[in-house]
């Protein structure tokens, strides 16, 4: 499965503030599944959807 990095934010976002989460529901509520993941190498949450991979030979 390949993923689409939707948007980035900084993981030292400051304390009870979760743009990523917050950015992620709004795009839930549009119909897009997306999801929070952590980028340990750049220390940022992306909002990521995942793609199904194309089924070859259908």
């Amino acid at each position: 499965m390949g993923r689409v990095v939707l948007e980035r934010f900084p993981a030292g976002s400051p304390r009870g503030s979760w743009p990523a989460e917050e950015y992620a529901a709004q795009r839930a509520r549009e119909g897009v599944p997306a999801e929070v993941v952590m980028d340990l190498a750049t220390d940022a949450f992306l909002v990521v959807v995942r793609q199904r991979e194309p089924h070859s030979g259908h």
